[in-house]
């Protein structure tokens, strides 16, 4: 039987009084931490679990102190407003919150880090180090109100801990571990595991898995969170893979590095990838927009994950067979 509650959300309904003014603010702020998300206004929402409601108690009984009006209610949506557009109210939320966090993180790394961040003083470098512990509790604040597993959480662990290993002392020579590096060989019959609700990064990595690595890979989409990947299975693109997010680069970028896979059409591929996932404009291919705007369409018109590797394959087997013929057309 489902552990699941018969009512999946749960709501706060408050009205605030004109005075003290600070009250607004003080409990938007407090919604925010707690990663609530608005569905009509003074209505908030979070996912129905026992931490939820304490949070939301305290904060009703603040609000009544106040002399304001409050109420909390177990909800289940039957029509009109959707389960799946809530969920997507939080993930475009926490979206937001991992996009601005990587515009910081990439701004410390262009400002204050060198290409030789060793040769920083010790000055500097105690000041990015402090800058990246905050960037560190920042995201595990995000992390923690991130119901709904966010595509951007990614993205960002690999520019913070790109920047911590541009940080570490050099070891000393002959003692650096080689670069990780796999034969395709050594990947045959795997079942490839990744996040359920599949977009761009991990469509294109299925596909290249596919097209490129196992013509007959099978794939699993589990949560992103708790799972345990069972022998002979390869996890890409979620926490702790064997291919994710590696510094600045994408889950399809460190599958081009780590398979030696070194064909300027998939490099050229992996730009607009790159662009889309990570929105940092590091490439500005012209085609990337377009390639945006076709992924988003297709994870609209599909929810199963396994028509989206389908149907995101023959997009991405165009994409390369253009650049491809470009190459070709210049030569």
């Amino acid at each position: 039987m489902s552990n699941a509650p018969a009512n999946p959300w749960l709501l706060l309904i408050h009205q605030l009084p004109p005075k003290p003014t600070y009250l607004r603010v003080k409990v938007w702020r407090r919604l925010q931490a707690l990663g609530a998300v608005p569905v009509k206004n003074s209505v908030y929402v979070l996912p129905n679990t026992d931490d939820a409601r304490e949070d939301f108690e305290w904060l009703l009984r603040e609000v009544q102190e106040q002399g304001g009006d409050a109420s909390l209610c177990e909800a289940r949506l039957v029509d009109g407003l959707t389960d799946e557009a809530v969920r997507a109210l939080f993930t475009t939320a926490r979206e937001a919150d991992y996009r601005s966090l990587g515009a910081d993180v990439r701004k410390l790394a262009h400002e204050a880090l060198p290409a030789r961040a060793r040769t920083l003083s010790a000055e500097a470098r105690a000041q990015v180090e402090a800058a990246l512990a905050r960037f560190r509790k920042r995201l595990a604040e995000l992390v923690a109100i991130d119901f709904f597993a966010a595509p951007g959480r990614q993205a960002v662990e690999g520019l913070i801990a790109g920047l911590e290993q541009r940080l570490a002392p050099t070891p000393p020579e002959g003692t650096r571990a080689a670069a990780r590096r796999f034969t395709v060989a050594d990947v045959q019959k795997r079942v490839w595991v990744t996040r359920k609700d599949i977009h761009i990064d991990r469509i294109a990595c299925a596909w290249l898995i596919r097209r490129f690595i196992d013509p007959k890979a099978t794939f699993k989409f589990v949560p992103a969170r708790g799972y345990a990947p069972a022998a002979q299975e390869l996890r890409f693109d979620m926490f702790d893979a064997e291919f994710t997010h590696d510094g600045d680069l994408c889950s399809f970028e460190v599958m081009l590095r780590d398979f030696g896979l070194d064909e300027p059409a998939l490099r050229a591929v992996a730009e607009v990838i790159h662009d889309v996932d990570l929105k940092d404009g590091k490439y500005g291919r012209e085609e990337t927009p377009g390639v945006d705007h076709l992924t988003t369409g297709l994870a609209a018109a599909h929810t199963d994950d396994d028509a989206r590797v389908e149907h995101g394959s023959a997009i991405f087997d165009a994409l390369q067979a253009y650049f491809a013929g470009m190459k070709k057309r210049r030569a």
